[in-house]
């Protein structure tokens, strides 16, 4: 049985760092697609970072790595802000599957991160 189980979120101040955590059973993440998404308030749930891709609106402030002895995936969040608050979902799906929201084949239950302005 395959689960991503997110963890890291939480409360922080404009301008300041969180690191996001997804630590994956049932799966090799090194054999995966592993995607980082969020859903703000209202909104439709988004593409964040995956493999080598970033959304613009992160680029430059969000870094993903893998830890493939921990079989965990990282988001390395600094600089946030307000807009970056969202529940922080990671998914993963076959190697080399273009990181779309409706192609990924397994999802944690979510993070939720609040930046204060």
């Amino acid at each position: 049985q395959v689960q991503l189980v997110e963890s890291g979120g939480g409360l922080v101040q404009a301008g300041g760092s969180l690191r996001l955590s997804c630590a994956a059973s049932g799966l090799i993440v090194s054999r995966y697609s592993v995607g980082w998404f969020r859903r703000a308030p209202g909104k439709e749930r988004e593409f964040v970072a995956g493999d080598t891709r970033y959304a613009d609106s992160i680029k430059g402030r969000f870094t993903i790595t893998r830890d493939n002895a921990k079989n965990t995936v990282y988001l390395q969040m600094n600089s946030l802000k307000p807009d970056d608050t969202a529940v922080y979902y990671c998914a993963a799906a076959q190697w080399g599957t273009t990181l779309n929201d409706s192609d990924m084949s397994y999802w944690g239950k979510g993070t939720l991160v609040t930046v204060s302005s």
